[in-house]
This record gives structure tokens, sequence and C-alpha cells, in this order.
């Protein structure tokens, strides 16, 4: 029996972050430069309810937006609700096999849950980060991530990730799973 990276760890990490992102924060930059705060949680829930239909193998159609405009009033609440069941439907095996889609993209069950954690770690860091709460996270996870941005970078997809950022092997995973995500683990908000 193939084990699956469990999404609950990096889930509930990511609802306890957004739960806590300031009133003031929505217009901040984040790393991720195409989003300010506001933006990325509109692509963090738009992902989280993707992602979910992808587990259950019931793709919605197109990508997750990320336009701060389409934020709905109980965001702080209802995000971390969806991220997590998003999560949760990652931890059924059938999610795991077989086709599905995410974002208008036709992938295989065991990859398009990778991509799902991912999302989780990712734009975790780049929320932590854009708002000043702790950035850091760690689990057996992210082996998986690691592997998944390394083929995705190789495969040269277009518009995935930023340029790459170099960092030496003997830094952490995390950072070097950003680096390949085109992050600068340094990054900080301008002041």
């Amino acid at each position: 029996m193939t084990t699956h990276p469990d999404l609950v760890p990096a889930a509930r990490r990511l609802a306890d972050l957004v739960a806590a992102v300031p009133d003031d924060a929505l217009g901040r930059p984040t790393p991720c430069e195409r989003y300010t705060v506001g933006d990325l949680l509109d692509h963090i829930d738009g992902a989280a309810l993707a992602f979910r239909a992808a587990a259950q193998k019931q793709p919605l159609p197109g990508a997750a937006s990320g336009d701060a405009a389409n934020l709905p009033s109980d965001w702080r609440s209802r995000i971390p609700h969806d991220v997590m069941a998003a999560a949760e439907a990652w931890s059924d095996a059938d999610a795991w096999t077989g086709m599905t889609a995410a974002g208008g993209v036709d992938l295989p069950g065991e990859v398009a849950g990778v991509v799902a954690l991912d999302e989780l770690v990712v734009h975790g860091w780049d929320l932590a980060k854009a708002t000043g709460q702790p950035a850091g996270y760690e689990g057996s996870e992210l082996e998986a991530v690691y592997g998944m941005v390394q083929h995705f970078r190789a495969s040269g997809v277009e518009g995935l990730f930023g340029p790459l950022v170099e960092i030496p092997e003997e830094a952490p995973l995390l950072d070097r799973i950003l680096g390949v995500a085109g992050r600068d683990p340094g990054w900080q908000a301008p002041r």
C-alpha cells in the first residue's frame, strides 16, 4: 500500500495564518509578486475549493482567481474552513487514484494531491511573510513538495513559478522548495 502525504498539518497551519491576518494587511505586497495579501487570500480560497473538488473527482471549471475584490465578508472564517475541507478530502485514499483536474488542467490524482500540498505550503509561507507571522513549516510532507516543484520546474511549464532562486543544497528543505518555486527565503515586506 502506498502512503500519500498528509495535507492536514499544512492546511491547519495555513488556516491559522489566514485567521490571524490583521485587518489592515489586505493591501500589503506578498512574495508572490502578482498578489497583494487580499489577492492571495482569494487565490488560496479558490485553490482550496478547486483541490477539494479534484479530490472528489468533480473538478471545477477554470483556475482559481486572485483578486481581493472577490473576498466575501466572512473570509476570515470561510477560507480556513475551505482549506481544511480540501485537506480532509485528500485523506480519502481514492482521491489519489485515477485522473482528475484542477485549474483546468488534467492530472493524475497522485500528482494533484501533491500540487494541493504545494499550494498549502508555499502560499502559507507567502501569507506568513507578508503579514509578519512565523513563516516556518516542517514536516515529512516537504519531501513530496520538493520533488514536485523540481519536476514542474524541469518540465518548463510557463507561468507556474517565478524565476529560479539559487539556494544551497545544505539549506533547509523549505528554503530549497521556495527557491525552486521562485521565492527568496529571505524576502521581507517593504517598509
